[in-house]
């Protein structure tokens, strides 16, 4: 199983990993939230993500997911990369978490996140455009 790591500033992945669990009917294996909050230096940030990454680690592979490109949680998490065996996928949402965790049994780790990736960018949509008939793409 591929663990999953999400961080976010405040608590948005405990947040998530929560209303996925209620979705699901049972909070996800092998699933742990890092929470960046103000004031805390890059080094406690980066040792919280660490720590994350073994509390999920089944040998599969880590994704870590984040809330947005750029910021501090991303740019930490970058600095984790490690080709076939942890990926980052940043701008998460629930859709995302939810796919994830249903497909991270199936496929390997690099075919997991391009998959995400992709999905992840067609779960948004403007809803006044669906209802006039535009296509999403």
């Amino acid at each position: 199983m591929i663990g999953i790591v999400i961080v976010t500033h405040g608590d948005l992945a405990e947040t998530l990993i929560g209303t996925a669990g209620l979705i699901n009917g049972t909070r996800p294996d092998a699933v742990t939230a890092v929470s960046i909050m103000p004031g805390e230096n890059a080094d406690t940030l980066r040792d919280k993500v660490i720590r994350g990454i073994k509390a999920v680690n089944r040998k599969k592979g880590i994704l870590i997911f984040t809330d947005m490109f750029g910021g501090t949680d991303p740019n930490l998490s970058y600095s984790l990369l490690e080709e076939g065996e942890v990926e980052v996928i940043s701008g998460v949402n629930l859709p995302l978490i939810l796919r994830a965790v249903e497909l991270r049994d199936r496929k390997k780790l690099a075919e997991l996140a391009v998959s995400l990736e992709s999905f992840g960018k067609r779960s948004i949509s403007l809803a006044s455009g669906i209802l006039k008939g535009n296509k999403r793409s």
